[in-house]
Protein backbone atom coordinates (compact mmCIF):
# COMPACT_ATOMS: atom_id res chain seq x y z
CA UNK A 1 0.00 0.00 0.00
CA UNK A 2 1.19 3.23 -0.78
CA UNK A 3 1.80 6.85 0.35
CA UNK A 4 -1.41 7.59 -1.07
CA UNK A 5 -3.74 5.48 -0.29
CA UNK A 6 -2.90 6.84 3.72
CA UNK A 7 -5.76 9.54 4.87
CA UNK A 8 -5.02 11.83 7.98
CA UNK A 9 -8.41 12.72 9.28
CA UNK A 10 -8.95 15.27 11.97
CA UNK A 11 -12.48 15.01 14.14
CA UNK A 12 -13.46 18.13 16.46
CA UNK A 13 -15.76 16.29 18.59
CA UNK A 14 -19.04 17.38 20.40
CA UNK A 15 -21.81 15.55 21.78
CA UNK A 16 -24.28 15.99 19.31
CA UNK A 17 -22.11 16.30 15.79
CA UNK A 18 -18.27 15.77 14.53
CA UNK A 19 -16.71 17.83 12.51
CA UNK A 20 -14.27 15.61 9.65
CA UNK A 21 -11.43 17.48 7.77
CA UNK A 22 -9.75 14.96 5.56
CA UNK A 23 -5.77 15.50 4.83
CA UNK A 24 -4.04 13.14 1.88
CA UNK A 25 -1.41 11.33 2.71
CA UNK A 26 1.35 12.88 0.87
CA UNK A 27 3.59 15.41 2.03
CA UNK A 28 1.99 19.04 1.56
CA UNK A 29 -1.17 17.07 -0.19
CA UNK A 30 -4.66 18.94 0.05
CA UNK A 31 -6.27 19.56 3.45
CA UNK A 32 -9.95 19.71 2.68
CA UNK A 33 -12.81 20.28 5.34
CA UNK A 34 -15.03 16.73 4.72
CA UNK A 35 -18.26 18.03 6.59
CA UNK A 36 -20.38 17.28 10.13
CA UNK A 37 -22.09 14.42 10.84
CA UNK A 38 -24.23 13.26 13.68
CA UNK A 39 -22.02 11.60 16.45
CA UNK A 40 -23.94 7.98 17.02
CA UNK A 41 -22.26 5.13 16.24
CA UNK A 42 -24.16 4.56 12.75
CA UNK A 43 -23.66 7.58 11.18
CA UNK A 44 -19.38 7.36 12.03
CA UNK A 45 -19.71 3.88 10.42
CA UNK A 46 -20.98 5.81 7.97
CA UNK A 47 -18.45 7.90 7.13
CA UNK A 48 -15.85 5.86 7.52
CA UNK A 49 -17.16 3.11 5.23
CA UNK A 50 -17.10 5.90 2.42
CA UNK A 51 -13.19 7.34 3.90
CA UNK A 52 -12.02 3.85 3.54
CA UNK A 53 -13.01 3.34 -0.59
CA UNK A 54 -10.11 1.82 -2.34
CA UNK A 55 -8.55 0.02 0.70
CA UNK A 56 -7.38 3.70 2.19
CA UNK A 57 -5.80 3.74 5.41
CA UNK A 58 -7.46 6.23 8.04
CA UNK A 59 -5.45 7.55 10.41
CA UNK A 60 -7.81 9.53 12.85
CA UNK A 61 -7.62 12.00 15.88
CA UNK A 62 -9.53 13.85 17.96
CA UNK A 63 -8.85 16.02 20.89
CA UNK A 64 -9.95 14.52 24.76
CA UNK A 65 -13.14 15.82 25.59
CA UNK A 66 -15.89 14.77 28.53
CA UNK A 67 -17.72 12.85 25.36
CA UNK A 68 -15.09 9.80 26.49
CA UNK A 69 -13.20 6.94 24.52
CA UNK A 70 -16.10 5.22 23.17
CA UNK A 71 -15.28 7.17 19.49
CA UNK A 72 -11.52 5.88 19.84
CA UNK A 73 -12.80 2.20 20.70
CA UNK A 74 -15.45 1.98 17.54
CA UNK A 75 -12.60 3.27 15.35
CA UNK A 76 -10.25 0.76 16.28
CA UNK A 77 -12.54 -1.83 16.40
CA UNK A 78 -13.33 -1.09 12.21
CA UNK A 79 -9.31 -1.58 12.02
CA UNK A 80 -8.57 1.84 11.83
CA UNK A 81 -5.88 3.88 13.66
CA UNK A 82 -6.70 6.36 15.75
CA UNK A 83 -5.20 9.29 18.54
CA UNK A 84 -7.02 11.17 21.06
CA UNK A 85 -4.53 14.06 22.06
CA UNK A 86 -3.60 15.98 24.43
CA UNK A 87 -5.62 19.98 24.07
CA UNK A 88 -3.40 21.93 26.12
CA UNK A 89 -0.51 20.13 23.39
CA UNK A 90 -1.41 21.30 20.32
CA UNK A 91 0.79 23.79 18.85
CA UNK A 92 -1.16 26.76 17.95
CA UNK A 93 0.09 29.65 15.19
CA UNK A 94 1.05 32.78 16.85
CA UNK A 95 -2.04 35.19 16.63
CA UNK A 96 -4.65 32.64 16.05
CA UNK A 97 -7.61 33.12 18.00
CA UNK A 98 -10.58 32.22 15.93
CA UNK A 99 -11.84 28.70 16.75
CA UNK A 100 -14.44 27.09 15.25
CA UNK A 101 -15.15 23.49 14.45
CA UNK A 102 -13.76 23.31 11.08
CA UNK A 103 -10.83 25.01 11.57
CA UNK A 104 -10.13 22.67 14.60
CA UNK A 105 -10.58 19.70 12.19
CA UNK A 106 -8.63 21.16 9.74
CA UNK A 107 -5.77 21.37 12.02
CA UNK A 108 -5.96 18.22 13.33
CA UNK A 109 -5.36 16.37 10.11
CA UNK A 110 -2.67 18.77 9.13
CA UNK A 111 -0.95 18.26 12.37
CA UNK A 112 -1.40 14.23 12.45
CA UNK A 113 -0.15 14.21 9.27
CA UNK A 114 2.90 15.78 10.36
CA UNK A 115 3.48 14.07 13.32
CA UNK A 116 2.88 16.84 15.73
CA UNK A 117 0.60 15.22 18.23
CA UNK A 118 0.97 14.51 21.97
CA UNK A 119 -1.30 11.11 22.26
CA UNK A 120 -2.89 10.59 25.52
CA UNK A 121 -3.26 7.30 27.54
CA UNK A 122 -6.98 5.61 26.65
CA UNK A 123 -8.26 3.53 29.67
CA UNK A 124 -9.83 0.71 28.87
CA UNK A 125 -13.68 0.10 29.90
CA UNK A 126 -13.13 -0.77 33.74
CA UNK A 127 -10.77 1.96 34.20
CA UNK A 128 -12.98 4.35 32.76
CA UNK A 129 -15.84 3.10 34.90
CA UNK A 130 -14.03 3.21 38.04
CA UNK A 131 -12.38 6.88 36.91
CA UNK A 132 -16.25 8.32 36.55
CA UNK A 133 -17.11 6.94 39.85
CA UNK A 134 -14.66 8.55 41.78
CA UNK A 135 -15.49 11.45 39.93
CA UNK A 136 -18.68 11.05 40.75
CA UNK A 137 -18.28 10.66 44.76
CA UNK A 138 -15.54 13.94 44.36
CA UNK A 139 -18.79 15.89 42.85
CA UNK A 140 -21.15 14.57 45.36
CA UNK A 141 -18.66 15.29 48.60
CA UNK A 142 -18.18 19.52 46.89
CA UNK A 143 -21.76 19.38 46.39
CA UNK A 144 -22.77 18.95 50.16
CA UNK A 145 -19.49 21.24 50.96
CA UNK A 146 -21.20 23.88 48.93
CA UNK A 147 -24.93 22.95 49.92
CA UNK A 148 -23.72 23.82 53.92
CA UNK A 149 -21.92 27.16 52.60
CA UNK A 150 -24.92 28.17 50.89
CA UNK A 151 -27.49 27.80 53.96
CA UNK A 152 -24.89 30.22 55.89
CA UNK A 153 -25.57 32.42 53.21
CA UNK A 154 -28.98 31.99 53.30
CA UNK A 155 -29.29 32.93 57.09
CA UNK A 156 -26.57 34.91 57.65
CA UNK A 157 -25.51 35.01 61.60
CA UNK A 158 -26.79 38.67 62.20
CA UNK A 159 -30.37 37.27 61.60
CA UNK A 160 -29.67 34.25 64.22
CA UNK A 161 -31.05 36.38 67.48
CA UNK A 162 -34.11 37.25 65.88
CA UNK A 163 -34.36 33.94 64.31
CA UNK A 164 -33.54 31.77 67.33
CA UNK A 165 -34.54 34.11 70.23
CA UNK A 166 -37.37 32.07 71.39
CA UNK A 167 -35.55 28.59 71.80
CA UNK A 168 -33.15 30.94 73.95
CA UNK A 169 -36.01 32.23 76.04
CA UNK A 170 -37.39 28.56 77.02
CA UNK A 171 -33.91 27.63 77.50
CA UNK A 172 -33.47 30.11 80.16
CA UNK A 173 -36.69 29.53 81.75
CA UNK A 174 -36.32 25.78 82.09
CA UNK A 175 -32.45 26.85 83.68
CA UNK A 176 -34.71 29.07 86.35
CA UNK A 177 -36.58 26.22 87.30
CA UNK A 178 -33.51 24.15 87.91
CA UNK A 179 -32.03 26.50 90.04
CA UNK A 180 -35.54 27.42 91.96
CA UNK A 181 -35.94 23.84 92.97
CA UNK A 182 -32.05 23.59 93.89
CA UNK A 183 -32.85 26.83 96.13
CA UNK A 184 -35.78 24.91 97.70
CA UNK A 185 -33.46 21.79 98.15
CA UNK A 186 -31.18 23.73 100.23
CA UNK A 187 -33.98 25.38 102.45
CA UNK A 188 -35.21 22.27 102.81
CA UNK A 189 -31.31 20.51 104.01
CA UNK A 190 -31.42 23.85 106.69
CA UNK A 191 -34.82 23.24 108.12
CA UNK A 192 -33.77 19.47 108.92
CA UNK A 193 -30.37 20.43 110.70
CA UNK A 194 -27.85 20.62 107.97
CA UNK A 195 -25.69 23.47 108.07
CA UNK A 196 -23.70 25.30 105.66
CA UNK A 197 -20.35 24.05 105.12
CA UNK A 198 -20.99 20.90 107.50
CA UNK A 199 -19.94 17.42 106.02
CA UNK A 200 -21.42 14.19 106.54
CA UNK A 201 -24.68 14.32 104.87
CA UNK A 202 -25.27 10.70 106.47
CA UNK A 203 -26.67 11.86 109.72
CA UNK A 204 -29.36 14.14 107.86
CA UNK A 205 -30.05 10.95 105.93
CA UNK A 206 -30.57 9.27 109.64
CA UNK A 207 -32.56 12.22 110.38
CA UNK A 208 -35.09 12.58 107.44
CA UNK A 209 -34.85 8.64 106.28
CA UNK A 210 -33.21 9.79 102.76
CA UNK A 211 -31.58 6.87 101.54
CA UNK A 212 -30.19 9.21 97.97
CA UNK A 213 -28.12 11.64 99.34
CA UNK A 214 -25.14 10.34 99.75
CA UNK A 215 -22.04 12.14 100.72
CA UNK A 216 -22.06 15.91 100.05
CA UNK A 217 -20.96 19.18 101.31
CA UNK A 218 -23.64 21.88 101.60
CA UNK A 219 -22.76 25.40 99.81
CA UNK A 220 -23.31 28.77 100.98
CA UNK A 221 -26.63 29.06 98.61
CA UNK A 222 -28.25 26.20 100.23
CA UNK A 223 -27.21 24.02 97.16
CA UNK A 224 -25.64 20.51 97.70
CA UNK A 225 -22.98 19.41 95.66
Amino acid sequence: MDQHSRRFVGLDVAKLKISVAVADGERGGEVRFFGDIPSDPASVANVVQKLAKRGAKLHFCYEARPTGYELYRQLTEMGHDCVVVAPALIPKRPGERVKTNRRDAVSLARLHRAGGLTAVWVPDRGHEAMRDLVRAREAAQAGGSKAGASAASVVPPSTWPRLFGPLILVAGAYAVDIDSEVRASGALHRAQGILPGDRGCRGAVEASDRSDIGDCQILDDGSCC
